[in-house]
């Protein structure tokens, strides 16, 4: 933590020299003041420092964990000790990262390999993906080590043409914190964006197209199939009125506010306290933005397909682990291993879920939804 720091204090340092004291040599390194912002505080996600520099601010990251929160701008991993129980990685293996994310179960899965053996990392996100393999590079990991595959993990066969069956495959379903924290991204109701949610925004189209789409008991059908959505009529009927009548379903606080109508509206007769109103509006919310995201990106026929190439991508006694966030993709994950093992596919599956610790679940209340269901071929 301490060198973070001081390196942080070296560069406010010299972001405070002019440039041209900084000599005219090639070598001359120009440090640019960050943006400006008005008033105390940046309002916009864009200006807020810390957030797209978290590594800089160890303490405050500290600080906001202790408090049971997830610092913006981070991602954390999910039960990666579960994970690595349940794998098992030996030196020398070859395995599969299906959602590579930003590099945290990847790095922790290279470390068990001790620089022999073979790891690669899908991700359908165009953007995070450039990232994470940039960091990744400069943290030492070439090609010969780790493979890094703009593919949705649905074709995991193809990884497999290319290496070869695999000892161990970690799914990680959950959308990472970055994408959520990212407003232009529009994964998230709390944050003013325009209402995107594509995991690769260079392809398919954003949710704002897809609800002009929709009828009111279609999109009353996805939120209930997706989400288990208590108030899915009632909000349906809300957005695809406002659709109707022309109104701007744009941004995600133009749908976040049509949700609040909505489940404000249905729930009048309840006399609720604006405490328990507040929590069911960001439940709401919470699975609306879900139900969509899963739509747009056809996230259970994705993981279907996935889950049918399994046995013939594992190697015999290969491990798998997958990593749920919600009831619909731990049913399905569910069910297909009971049916792999009862066509003796698998010779071994998890009886019940793996939960992440309470103490893990309050240092990242981002883990409480996650389950974790593993098998053997």
């Amino acid at each position: 933590m301490v060198p973070m720091k001081n390196e942080f204090n070296n560069t406010e340092s010299k972001n405070n020299v002019n440039p041209s004291e900084q000599g005219s040599g090639s070598g001359a390194v120009v440090h640019k003041r960050r943006p400006r912002y008005k008033g105390t505080h940046p309002r916009k996600f864009s200006e807020k420092y810390k957030e797209l520099n978290p590594e800089l601010y160890p303490e405050t990251i500290e600080k906001v964990i202790a408090k049971g929160s997830t610092p913006a701008g981070m991602h954390i991993p999910i039960a990666v000790q579960e994970i690595l129980d349940v794998l098992a990685i030996k030196e020398g293996e070859n395995g599969l990262d299906c959602t590579l994310g930003y590099g945290g179960h990847t790095r922790r899965m290279l470390e068990q390999l001790k620089g022999k053996g073979h790891l690669t990392s899908l991700d359908v996100d165009s953007e995070n993906i450039v990232r994470t393999e940039g960091m990744l590079r400069k943290e030492g990991f070439g090609e010969e080590i780790l493979s890094i595959r703009h593919i949705n993990f649905q074709n995991l066969d193809q990884a497999a043409e290319e290496q070869g069956k695999f000892d161990f495959i970690l799914a990680d379903l959950g959308v990472s914190s970055m994408q959520i924290d990212e407003p232009e991204r529009g994964f998230s109701w709390k944050h003013e964006g325009p209402l995107d949610l594509r995991l690769d925004q260079k392809s398919g189209e954003p949710a704002s197209e897809r609800l002009k789409e929709l009828e009111w008991d279609e999109l009353a059908g996805m939120l209930m199939e997706n989400a288990d959505e208590p108030y899915a009529e009632e909000i349906a009927r809300t957005v695809t009125r406002a659709i109707y009548h022309k109104k701007p379903v744009e941004t995600t606080t133009q749908l976040a506010e049509l949700i609040r109508e909505a489940v404000t509206s249905a729930t009048k007769k309840d006399n609720l306290k604006k405490g328990e109103l507040e929590d069911l509006l960001k439940k709401s919310c919470t699975r609306t933005f879900q139900a969509l995201r899963i739509d747009i990106n056809q996230e259970y026929e994705v993981l279907y397909n996935m889950l049918e190439k399994l046995p013939e991508v594992l190697k015999e006694g290969g491990r798998v682990a997958i990593l749920t966030f919600h009831s619909g993709e731990d049913r399905i994950v569910k069910k297909e291993f009971k049916r792999f093992y009862k066509e003796g596919l698998f010779s071994e599956i998890a009886k019940d879920a793996i939960r992440p610790s309470k103490e893990e679940c309050f240092r990242n209340p981002r883990a409480r939804s996650a389950k974790l269901r593993w098998a053997v071929k």
